[in-house]
């Protein structure tokens, strides 16, 4: 490559259209490769995030380049979080007769949660900081990284716990649930919105409106709990 064409491509780079382009090209080639081959580890949201950081470390692209159009994409987050709204009131009264269980649910999906977190690092010997980093991995990144700032965890950290565990939910939640006999579409969705937050909500509403509007509820009631909560618990670490 000629030294101008070299120029221009930094160029290119640094601009934000080509976060968004990229981040665009690789979920849309992630999707398309899903639909022919419907396996969890071919999960859009996993594929496309090898992709991206694939790309960025054969061309050596500084990821703050990239974040300039990916903060782009990050921005419509939050219409989408508040467009869950919509299938939500659809089950507003079947919700207002399972409130008590709902939230009974959320409150042992948490505590489940942040115990298995605790007991698999405390027999691993892990450090105590890394362990309250972690106390808080099922709830959405913003509500998870203040909560481990609260409690002495490393926000930072936090942030990696949080994306690994929506991953892990959206990529094998619904099989394991399945695997497990769990079936019916209030349980799943509740299950996801527990376990794995925003990134199981995006997988429950593949599964359907139904299965969305309860994975919506639990990560909204499941952050509720967990803030309540961690800071208690992490008193005992």
């Amino acid at each position: 490559m000629t030294v101008d064409g070299f120029c221009i491509l930094r160029e290119l780079v640094g601009m934000p259209i080509f976060g968004v382009t990229l981040t665009l090209l690789a979920f849309q080639a992630a999707r398309t490769l899903h639909a022919r081959c419907r396996s969890p580890l071919s999960h859009p949201l996993l594929s496309s995030s090898l992709a991206v950081i694939l790309v960025l470390g054969v061309f050596r692209i500084d990821y703050t380049a990239y974040d300039e159009g990916g903060r782009i994409v990050s921005f419509f987050l939050s219409p989408a979080t508040v467009a869950l709204a919509v299938p939500l009131y659809k089950e507003t009264a079947r919700i207002e007769k399972q409130k008590l269980l709902i939230i009974l649910s959320c409150t042992f999906g948490a505590l489940a949660g942040m115990a298995a977190a605790v007991g698999v690092l405390k027999v691993a010997r892990v450090d105590s900081q890394v362990i309250l980093s972690m106390l808080p991995k099922s709830v959405t990144t913003p509500i998870a990284m203040e909560i481990s700032r609260i409690i002495g965890g490393v926000p930072a950290l936090t942030s990696v716990f949080v994306v690994l565990t929506g991953l892990f939910g959206a990529v094998f939640g619904p099989w394991i649930l399945a695997l497990t006999g769990v079936k019916t579409p209030e349980a799943v969705g509740l299950s996801l919105g527990t376990a794995a937050h925003g990134i199981g909500t995006g997988r429950a509403l593949e599964e359907g409106a139904k299965q969305g509007a309860y994975s919506g509820l639990a990560m909204g009631v499941t952050g509720l709990i967990v803030t309540l909560l961690a800071p208690i618990l992490a008193k005992y670490i």
